[in-house]
């Protein structure tokens, strides 16, 4: 099986020749030769990890999504919305923002199969003279949306979390306007004794002020880019002002220091989560994957023990006291059935880090069996028994502590239930049963589409956890309510509208974008327990937070009073001195300022946590509520009038002598081009003279310019024929013919232009 790298390895290479990336430097500090108390390397600096103050500490585009088998952009929350990000300069940046590096995504070997065999998107689909191509089947072999027991036997290279927006054909529309209606249930699991949770991330405590979340990342280039020093270790890093000095050596200990902080800030996030969630009756969640960024990478891999074990531990320590249970799911990359080596021994790598990951939790028994690690089991790759078969293969290869939490989950593309269970059934692997991606596949010769049928299946699927002695979990989500294909029913609903008739103590994960708040949702639709203690938020508004405080103006500045006319100043003086003759006593009194008011302070505990009335909830398509205001300059409006015999511009302005031939200047320049493009001139560069008051001056290439300095002799290419034009400005006989033409009317002084002379009247 293929190894991670150990931190303590790490730290045996300190230097690296000729990085291929030079980029400027986000943190420093000397290579650390001490472990603090808490298990964690020190480093020199301490570097902010808040996206919204960090240029390159990203927010892992995965957290945002419903669930990993949701790759789309219109599956996570609205970044462009949430955020009105002000980035600070002096945190240099070279990388645009967008999706991070996942630990896997330079690696996968099906990533080039995919792009190259799944259907074309609507982009993809656009050739020739604008025209739609069509695409053969062999160019788009479509998923239908209810699979059969006899599988065709073409090549399918689907991936189970394809990307893009599809772009549904005629015949894919008609087939499914032809499906049968769906046959549910009626059957709601009320009272509720299971637990809800969301997968991954808080809306509310990620947008809180210092933000909360688990799931910060960054790119491979902000991990060589922290491997050189500052060239001013004792100055914080500046884009400009402190840059690294190339001249030093590379530390790799130095690099990994970063991403170190980086993990350590997700982890520390996490107990704060669940104390959030118990507050408000959540007790099941997901750990994101990308708390520990490339932990799994073959090259910048690492292990996470000793330096994360002491804050894991103090996760599972209150995750214990909550009696909280804790998940993870493994991204689309991770196929154990891919024909590939490279794609196994990455999925090996990304197996080994989840299952270390979940153990140095310390959960109690039963909740450490219910940590479990969902997986898909991928792609088809054109054979679907062969696929089993490597997947039987590389299962006996992994390691027991990682066999002990892997289950299997029904997908949305490729694998029904039917399919999965026997499967399960075979090598003792629990099935989570997934009511959306059920569904859009399933074994139509055996089931109907809806909930009602699948719940003959549900002794089944029970006895493969309760043969592990694991409580039993499933996964619901709804498809949007415009989708019509199987495609495009993969896409998740942000929200979700009622209960699957799954058992009544079921650990019930939600999978959609809107995370804690479709938990919500159903809490307050069906007066779940703890819905009473959930209130609606107020706009922008947030009372849980410490904002910062403006320190009263200080008695040291006085304001200058404006001056006052004699008129205006009478009536003072004579009340200035009657207040004097009573009141000499008073003179030596120094008034002060009234005292600012009392501010609260929230204690730590206490931010992001809703405040004394719990307002943590936001209706749907308001998640802009969780940020500030933003704030619109308005431009203002121009009332000015012109003073008598002047004149005004857009800006309420004077309109001087120089605006004036500013203007002039303007206007000559858009004839010339006006003229250039009706006479196909083309300037040769020179000396020339243009007859009239002034001398032409350095000019840059305009439309039709003159270049050159002072009075003399230059060029003009004709029709592509070379002319001179005379000093005196005459122009020759050839010329004439095509520059007699009447100029449009200018402003400005007495000139010749192109070769006939115009008075224009003078306007000063």
């Amino acid at each position: 099986m293929p190894k991670r790298k150990s931190s303590t390895a790490l730290a045996q290479s300190t230097t690296l020749p000729d990085l291929p990336i030079q980029v400027p430097v986000v943190d420093d500090g000397p290579p650390a030769s001490k472990r603090v108390a808490r298990g964690s390397r020190s480093s020199g600096r301490k570097v902010s990890m808040n996206p919204d103050k960090n240029a390159n500490v990203l927010d892992a585009p995965e957290a945002f999504r419903a669930s990993p088998d949701a790759d789309t952009k219109d599956e996570r929350m609205d970044l462009d919305k949430m955020f009105n990000k002000e980035k600070d300069d002096s945190v240099p940046s070279l990388v645009e923002n967008g999706d991070s590096d996942t630990p896997l995504s330079e690696l996968s070997d099906i990533e080039s199969l995919v792009k190259a065999t799944a259907p074309p998107t609507k982009a993809s689909k656009k050739g020739g003279k604008g025209k739609a191509a069509k695409a053969t089947p062999k160019d788009k072999p479509v998923e239908p949306a209810v699979t059969k027991k006899a599988d065709t036997k073409e090549p399918q290279f689907l991936d189970p979390e394809a990307d893009g927006e599809e772009e549904a054909d005629e015949e894919e529309i008609k087939a499914a306007l032809s499906r049968p209606p769906p046959v549910n249930s009626n059957v709601l699991p009320l009272p509720w004794k299971g637990r809800l949770g969301y997968a991954c991330l808080n809306t509310y405590l990620r947008f809180s002020n210092p933000p909360v979340f688990s799931s910060r990342t960054c790119r491979i280039a902000s991990i060589l880019e922290n491997r050189h020093p500052l060239s001013n270790p004792n100055e914080p890093p500046h884009a400009t002002k402190n840059r690294p000095d190339k001249e030093k050596p590379a530390s790799v200990r130095r690099g990994q220091d970063f991403v170190e902080q980086l993990c350590l800030a997700n982890v520390r996030d996490i107990p704060k989560m669940l104390r959030w969630n118990d507050r408000y009756g959540i007790k099941f969640m997901r750990l994101s994957s990308e708390m520990f960024p490339f932990a799994s990478h073959p090259e910048y891999g690492y292990k996470l023990a000793p330096f994360a074990s002491n804050d894991l531990a103090e996760v599972g320590k209150v995750a214990a006291e909550l009696g909280h249970r804790l998940t993870t799911h493994p991204g689309q990359y991770t196929q154990l059935g891919s024909p590939r080596k490279s794609v196994i021994d990455n999925a090996l790598r990304d197996l080994d880090y989840h299952a270390e990951m979940l153990s140095l939790l310390k959960l109690p028994p039963q909740q450490d069996r219910d940590a479990v690690m969902i997986l898909h089991l991928g792609g088809v790759f054109g054979d679907k028994e062969a696929t089993l078969t490597r997947f039987r293969e590389n299962y006996a290869t992994l390691p027991q502590g990682v066999k002990d939490r892997l289950v299997l989950e029904n997908d949305d593309v490729s694998w029904s239930v039917h399919e999965l269970l026997p499967l399960c059934e075979e090598l003792n692997i629990p099935l989570v049963l997934d009511y959306h991606h059920h569904n859009i596949i399933f074994d139509a010769t055996q089931i109907r589409e809806g909930t009602k049928d699948i719940i003959d299946l549900y002794p089944r699927i029970l006895a493969t956890w309760k043969r592990k002695n694991i409580t039993p979990k499933m996964h619901y989500s709804e498809p949007t309510p415009e989708a019509i294909t199987g495609r495009q029913r993969r896409k998740h609903n942000p929200r979700v509208s009622t209960l699957p008739p799954c058992p009544n103590d079921m650990d019930l994960m939600i999978e959609a974008k809107d995370k804690e708040q479709a938990v919500f949702e159903l809490m307050r639709t069906f007066k779940l327990p703890g819905f009473e203690n959930i209130n609606d938020m107020l706009p922008h508004v947030r009372k849980d937070d410490n904002k910062p405080v403006k320190p009263p103006p200080s008695s040291s500045k006085k304001k200058i009073p404006k001056k006052k006319t004699k008129k205006q100043q009478q009536p003072k003086l004579e009340e200035e001195e009657n207040e004097n003759d009573n009141d000499n006593d008073n003179d030596n009194v120094t008034s002060t300022p009234p005292p600012a008011a009392p501010t609260t302070i929230i204690s730590s505990p206490e931010i992001g946590m809703g405040g004394p009335d719990n307002r943590v909830y936001w209706p749907p398509g308001q998640e802009h509520w969780l940020r500030p205001v933003k704030k619109v300059v308005k431009p203002r409006e121009n009332n000015k009038k012109a003073p008598p015999g002047k004149e005004l511009d857009e800006q309420g302005r004077i309109v001087t002598a120089a605006m004036r031939r500013r203007r002039v200047k303007e206007e000559e320049e858009r004839v010339n081009r006006l003229q250039k493009e009706g006479e196909g001139l083309e300037v040769v560069k020179g000396e020339v003279e243009v007859e009239g008051e002034g001398e032409v001056g350095e000019g840059e290439d305009l439309d039709v310019e003159e270049k050159g300095k002072g009075k003399g002799k230059g060029k003009k290419k004709i029709g592509g024929k070379t002319a001179k034009r005379a000093t005196k400005g005459k122009v020759r006989k050839d010329m004439k013919e095509e520059l007699e033409e009447e100029a449009p009317p200018i402003l400005g002084r007495r000139q010749s232009v192109r070769g006939q002379k115009v008075d224009y009247a003078e306007e000063d």
